[in-house]
């Protein structure tokens, strides 16, 4: 079985201002593809996700705002069969920020908050749909570069996540799904940010 995952663009715009008072406008977006491959077929799977966040600095390291998530997945399979999955999830993070010395800093976000996911199952030409809701908590932390003159690069090697989501079928049934990722030097990201 062969995986191939491309990542084809992680940041979409990102400005920020070190100093108390000020406002940090961040988003990022992502893409990947992954196909896997036998003698009966293909399995394919596109994933795109926009992230973003809107803070104020409170403090010369504090900085608290709201953020959201959407993600979108669709998956083939062979034999006529598919998944498409919708995520939304909107909350508030806190973030501490340390400067190095002018040319570095490191930072953690700590979020939390909703989150909803809908998801289609295809099989021949029958459909399934579910909805799942529930929350999230997650600890990231990154490092800033200072590039010029507060022109930088994010960079974010994974953190941890929580997540809990609650499913109540039509017909009376229900389940609880959690899990605990920790991702920390198991995932890369790379972020381009401007100080004002």
């Amino acid at each position: 079985m062969k995986k191939i995952l491309v990542l084809l663009a992680l940041v979409i715009f990102s400005c920020a201002n070190a100093q108390k008072g000020s406002v940090l406008v961040m988003g990022s977006i992502s893409y990947y593809s992954q196909n896997t491959s036998s003698t009966n077929g293909d399995d394919k799977q596109n994933t795109i996700i926009f992230q973003p966040k809107l803070g104020y600095q409170f403090h010369e390291n504090w900085t608290a705002g709201v953020e959201a998530n959407f993600t979108r997945v669709k998956q083939d399979f062979i034999y006529d069969t598919g998944r498409k999955d919708r995520v939304y999830s909107f909350g508030g993070f806190l973030r501490y920020t340390k400067p190095l010395n002018q040319t570095f800093s490191a930072y953690a976000d700590l979020g939390v908050g909703y989150q909803n996911r809908k998801e289609i199952n295809t099989i021949n030409s029958d459909r399934y749909y579910f909805d799942y809701d529930g929350i999230y908590a997650s600890i990231t932390p990154a490092i800033f570069i200072d590039v010029y003159k507060g022109l930088g690069l994010n960079f974010n090697i994974g953190g941890l996540n929580y997540n809990v989501m609650n499913y109540d079928g039509a017909s009376g049934e229900s389940s609880k799904a959690k899990s605990f990722n920790f991702t920390l030097g198991q995932a890369f990201s790379v972020g381009i940010s401007k100080n004002f």
